[in-house]
């Protein structure tokens, strides 16, 4: 029996790696399989990219070129990764994945939509999401919460244009309600774990 995929999105600062390390951990305790991963990231090769994509240094790097290079990223993870651990039964929990380029390289960079999902096809077309767990947290409390912006993060330092534009996107994610589940994290970190848990229990992804 396939596993299930479920997806994490969010600004930085909204606590989406902090929630996955701590859902891992659940599932740790309750002898649950599971794989944890993230975006850009996962295997070797993508991690490479990752810091690749990520470094400050690289500020000559063109906004296409970052797409494609999140797009490869994930090319070698879906393949060597995902789908296997899947094809296992597990559940896959990832921090970020397709609706983060969608966010950031089509809606924050103002790259074309179609030129960001025709990159992306091969994921979306073999690995898409069961679920999609989105930490709807505003940039300005994402960034206060986080302490401020990240200098030796390219990303992180695109300005507040680039994320206005980012968050209008992740917002519009909201719509999706057959896949995409919202959840504010303006609480506790045990109270949004709580509500995390709860949706996946009520879907019968876990125990």
């Amino acid at each position: 029996m396939r596993g299930k995929f479920v997806t994490f999105e969010g600004t930085e600062g909204s606590g989406k790696s902090t929630q996955v390390r701590l859902l891992a951990k659940y599932l740790d305790d309750t002898n649950q399989p599971y794989l944890k991963t993230r975006e850009p990231g996962g295997d070797d090769i993508a991690e490479k990219i990752r810091t690749l994509v990520l470094s400050a240094e690289n500020d000559t790097m063109t906004f296409e070129t970052e797409a494609l290079l999140y797009a490869a990223a994930r090319a070698q993870h879906v393949k060597h990764i995902i789908l296997p651990a899947l094809a296992e039964g597990k559940i896959v929990i990832c921090d970020r994945y397709v609706d983060s380029s969608i966010s950031y390289q089509a809606y924050g960079r103002e790259l074309s939509l179609d030129f960001v999902k025709n990159i992306n096809e091969y994921a979306l077309k073999n690995c898409a999401p069961d679920l999609t767990i989105l930490l709807d947290l505003s940039p300005e409390d994402a960034f206060k919460r986080k302490g401020g912006v990240d200098k030796n993060d390219r990303i992180e330092t695109s300005g507040d244009a680039f994320y206005k534009r980012v968050d209008d996107a992740f917002r519009n994610l909201r719509l999706e309600t057959d896949r995409v589940v919202t959840i504010e994290p303006y609480g506790s970190r045990k109270h949004t774990l709580d509500q995390i848990i709860k949706v996946l229990r009520d879907k019968d992804y876990i125990k």
